[in-house]
């Protein structure tokens, strides 16, 4: 099994930024952050493939969020940055094990962090 841990979260107003942390006990094939907003569904927001780091994001945060990894220390990041009311939500780490499509599909994941809050105001 793999264990995610998510840091990073917080208040933070209107055009700022935050920086969220992962740390995965395995080795996952790729890992990506979701967010889910109180009343909406669950949302992909940026995925990292462990073998040639290809990045995957969700048109409403690209060109605004990054996500990054460290194998160093095997973890994942998400800096987040120009932030939106919108972009407030309970944001979390996942992990897959499977190779193929739909990156930011969440049924496709098998491991998920318990969560941090972000909130833009």
């Amino acid at each position: 099994d793999v264990q995610l841990v998510e840091s990073g979260g917080g208040s933070v107003q209107a055009g700022g930024s935050l920086r969220l942390s992962c740390a995965a006990s395995g080795y996952p094939y790729c890992m990506g952050w979701f967010r889910q907003a109180p009343g909406k569904e669950r949302e992909g927001v940026a995925a990292i493939r462990r073998s040639g780091g290809e990045t995957w994001y969700a048109g409403s945060v690209k060109g605004r969020f990054t996500i990054a990894r460290d194998d160093g220390v095997n973890a994942i990041y998400l800096q987040m940055n120009s932030l939106k009311l919108e972009d407030t939500a309970m944001y979390y780490c996942a992990a897959r094990t499977n190779s193929g499509a739909r990156w930011l599909a969440g049924d496709r994941y098998d491991y998920w962090g318990q969560g941090t809050q972000v909130t833009v105001s």
